[in-house]
């Protein structure tokens, strides 16, 4: 009789297929799946505002989703300029920024002098060679930065747009999803969509509450300790935050040169010691309560899709790749046969308690009988 049964090798063989098939795909349609991804989370996120519109204040449909993705706009455009105001009082004191730096660079060069026995003419003569070559690269760099800007315009159109059009079609997309597989999985799959829409609107409210703690944490310390553009600098913490384990540390380097720049390298040792202690704050407090008991992704998993996300989408895919592990999380725990590798992905395995194995009960002895 045939089996309808696939070894091992042609199965691995069919897996590293498919994976490779999708790695080509992400990778050749960044510029439609990045924002659509984006466009996917952001329209679960304006999901009960769309439908308050609706339901509470009769509006119609379609007015009451245009009216959400406006709400949104106006969000963005708010943040934009805040950054942008901050940039500009950034520029104007950049003379000032500039005679500081000097006195910094002349200090750090006689430091070097001093201590590695290297004069100042070997570091200046290191350092117009450095510089001949950024010269020869400015028009690419200043092609590549044009470029970045467009792109970014586009990507930003594009995931707006896409947001309208996902919750303008929800219901299609829904009806799609329950009526594409058999009817003995429907109820699976209507559970695991809502268990997603649920899930993934928690973690990103409570992502952005998260943002918000840090950046105020952050923005209280730069000002307790005197550093100029403690509200910018505690923003692009609290944004930078959402990467795990990369984006603070970017965060904590950018504070450091401008506070460098600022008000001298005495001061970068109290930035130093904030974010640190701001870190350990979010990563044992913040991010368990408030994140961490909606999506439980272990760091080993969060890291690895950190990487692949960066290698295949860039800054985008770092920023996607937490609510779309969290999402192929639950798919895996809601079917039988991939159990295994949710369990894999999650961090429960720690919490579970250790089997006790039963003690093997001593043999009687066995007297002899006597002769």
């Amino acid at each position: 009789m045939y089996e309808k049964t696939i070894t091992f090798l042609p199965k691995l063989a069919l897996v590293l297929f498919c994976l490779l098939a999708i790695g080509y795909i992400l990778v050749l349609g960044h510029a439609l799946l990045a924002p659509l991804c984006f466009s996917l989370l952001m329209a679960m996120l304006l999901l009960p505002v769309s439908k308050f519109l609706e339901q509470k204040l009769r509006l119609s449909f379609t007015i009451s989703n245009i009216i959400s993705v406006l709400l949104m706009v106006v969000v963005v455009a708010a943040v934009v300029f805040f950054f942008a105001n901050q940039l500009s009082s950034l520029w104007q004191d950049w003379p000032t920024l500039k005679e500081k730096a000097n006195v910094s660079y002349h200090d750090l060069q006689n430091w070097i002098s001093h201590t590695f026995g290297v004069n100042a003419q070997k570091q200046l003569n290191y350092l117009n060679d450095s510089t001949e070559k950024a010269l020869a690269t400015s028009a690419s760099i200043v092609a590549t930065t044009l470029a970045t800007l467009s792109s970014t315009a586009l990507f930003i159109s594009f995931t707006l747009l896409l947001t309208f059009f996902v919750l303008n079609y929800r219901k299609n997309l829904y009806h799609f999803l329950i009526s594409v597989f058999k009817d003995e999985h429907k109820d699976n799959v209507v559970a695991i969509v809502n268990q997603i829409q649920f899930i993934i609107k928690k973690y990103i409210l409570g992502l952005f509450l998260e943002m918000f703690l840090v950046t105020l944490l952050i923005t209280i310390g730069l000002t307790i300790f005197g550093v100029k553009y403690a509200i910018l600098l505690g923003l692009i913490a609290g944004i930078f935050n959402v990467v795990p384990y990369i984006g603070i540390f970017t965060a904590l380097l950018i504070s450091c040169l401008i506070t460098f720049a600022t008000a001298g390298a005495g001061e970068i040792l109290f930035v130093l010691a904030l974010f640190i202690g701001t870190h350990a704050l979010d990563a044992n407090i913040l991010l368990p309560t408030i994140v961490g008991s909606k999506v439980k992704i272990n760091p080993l998993i969060a890291f690895i899709g950190i990487v692949v996300g960066e290698m295949i989408w860039g800054i985008s895919g770092m920023f996607l790749c937490i609510p779309y592990l969290a999402i192929i999380k639950i798919i895996l725990d809601r079917v039988d046969s991939l159990k295994p590798w949710g369990s894999l992905m999650g961090s429960e395995g720690r919490e579970a308690k250790k089997i006790r194995l039963p003690k093997l009960k001593k043999k009687p002895k066995v007297e002899k009988p006597s002769e």
